[in-house]
Formats: C-alpha cells, structure tokens, sequence
C-alpha cells in the first residue's frame, strides 16, 4: 500500500478485543488493532478498520442517530475431498462431500449412504440427511469461547451450506466478529478433516452462500427506524433504504468483490437480483424481517457476500443510507 521507503506502521492494540485462541497447544492471546501512520501518529487512511470507525463518526455528527447496529449472516460451504489444477494445460477443479447429491465413486469408511439433500433441497432437513450437527455446534462453542454471542446453527439450501448465526452488534465489533466467525469455520472444518469455503458460487445449478447483512440506527437509545410508514417503518428508513438502492452498483465494489461474486447474482437462487425492497420478496435486494416490536424493525441488505471485506462493506452500505 506505500512505497518500500515508507512501507513501515504502527499497531495500535484495542484492549477491548482481546480474546484467546483455542487452535494453539500453547496459549496464544489475539487482540485486533487498529494501523497509525508512525510519523503524525494519526490513523492510517487506508486501514479498512479506520474507515469503518470514521463511518461510525460520521453517523453521530449527522444527527441522523448515534448508533448503528448490523447483524451479518454469512454461508459457507463445506467439503471432503478438493482437488484443483492449473496448470497450463490443464485447468479445473474437483469438489467432494457426503452431502452432495451424486456420488462420484468414492468409497467413504462408513459406506456410501443415500442420504443426500436434493439439489436446492437441504434447507433445515433433519439428520442423517443433515450430516454436520456436531461440527456446526462445535463452531458455535469456539465461537463463544472467543466471545462472539451466538444464537444458532443450521443446514442452508445447497448440499453441504450451512450458516451460523451471531447476534448483532456495533459496525466495527461485528466486523471484528466476522473476522473470528471465519476464522473458526475454517479451522472446525479443517479439524474434521475438511474444507471449508466462503466462495459465494462454488457450485454452478445450486444457491450460492451469501451475507446478508441487517442494519438499524438507534439514536439516544431508541429505534429510529419503526414508524407508520410501508412496513410499519419510518421514513428516515425508507430514505436510508433509497441510498442503497441509489448507490448499489457502486457498493457492489466493496459488497461483492469478487469475480465468483456475480454468479451467485442470478435469478431462481433466492439471490437478491431486484434494485428495489420488499417485506417478503427474497429476490429484493432490501428485504424488511417480519417484526411487531419497534426494536426489531431493521433492513436486511441480502447482495453481499462473504467475500468482502465487513469494514469495508458495512461502512460502504451505511454511508450509501445516510
């Protein structure tokens, strides 16, 4: 990001971010920090977690309310077997698992067994179809061992998806958080002997994995965003909602990084492909959740994915709101 000349930087730790790592035999401490600039001791302008807090700031000296809170809800894939070549002449890859609906010869200890979810038939089914309880709750146990409040698990759409699900919080916390969240998938999964991925379209024919991330602002302690308005929300809602929809091609950039990303973006995936919000269509890009309590009432942005980077694509999304 700078010249060799000037390549060095200072770690700042926040204390409150502390928290242990269990992957370790020896006891190894984590603490986020945030870059300054050594020389004017000021935040670097390019530290993506920097730029998240001055979103943060640039909330409270609107007036417009003085926090805001998100709740991400990242997919993942998860697979036994991945090979993958590229070389020159001979480019490509192979996935495997226990839940894909085809078997393609392997031959498992167990056996291979005919229970396998349908293609865009794995969302919630019981197990033995639903083969990964134990390693999702064992993700959630991690998780709280690390101090990320968690509330459930479960099996997503595509064979071999899942999704846990975090509590919301704070922009800046719950971008740490996503930070952690990944961090554990992947080392449970590799712990099990497999891999895990936040591709968002792995699997050409099947859903891809998503982030949907819900948003409100709360201003003096009290929900702005509940009203009498379409939805029962309140018309700064409806205003933050027109600036991302307004903004949604260029948050894409930070939302939706990747190339993968938009072969997730296609119709008939329950994908947001729609500019426009709804209380019920999944195929909005603002999709309102069904809630009675003024509390609750929050936009659910469903097009990024979990490719981006969450400081990035949170600040994206709330300043496209304001």
């Amino acid at each position: 990001l700078e010249a060799i000349n000037e390549s060095d930087m200072v770690l700042m730790p926040d204390t409150e971010t502390v928290h242990m790592d269990p992957f370790f035999a020896q006891s190894t401490m984590v603490i986020v920090c945030d870059i300054l600039d050594p020389v004017s001791g000021e935040a670097y302008n390019r530290d993506p977690r920097g730029t998240a807090k001055k979103a943060e700031a640039y909330l409270k000296a609107s007036g417009i309310g003085d926090t805001v809170f998100v709740g991400p809800e990242a997919e993942f894939f998860v697979f036994d077997d991945v090979k993958y070549k590229a070389d020159p002449y001979n480019t490509g890859f192979k996935l495997d698992s226990t839940e894909l609906p085809s078997n393609d010869d392997t031959d498992y200890e167990t056996g291979n067994l005919g229970h396998r979810p349908r293609v865009k038939g794995g969302y919630f089914p019981v197990p033995p179809v639903d083969s990964a309880q134990d390693m999702r709750s064992e993700m959630l146990t991690v998780l709280s061992e690390m101090g990320v409040v968690v509330e459930k698990h479960h099996h997503e759409v595509a064979a071999a998806q899942h999704e846990l699900g975090i509590k919301f919080d704070t922009l800046v916390r719950n971008a740490d958080k996503m930070q952690i969240y990944k961090y554990v998938v992947h080392q449970v999964a590799n712990a099990y002997g497999k891999t895990a991925t936040f591709m968002p379209k792995p699997i050409f024919g099947d859903n891809g994995s998503g982030m949907h991330v819900h948003q409100s602002i709360w201003k003096g302690g009290k929900p702005t965003f509940a009203g009498d308005e379409y939805a029962g929300l309140s018309e700064s809602c409806l205003f933050y909602i027109g600036g991302i929809i307004k903004h949604a091609k260029a948050i894409n950039a930070f939302t939706n990084p990747s190339t993968n990303s938009y072969k997730r973006l296609v119709p008939g995936y329950e994908a947001p492909v729609l500019l426009a919000y709804s209380a019920r269509n999944r195929s909005a890009s603002c999709r309102i959740p069904f809630g009675s309590n003024p509390k609750a009432k929050r936009v659910e942005v469903r097009f990024p994915d979990p490719t981006a980077n969450p400081y990035l694509a949170f600040a994206a999304m709330l300043m496209a709101g304001l």
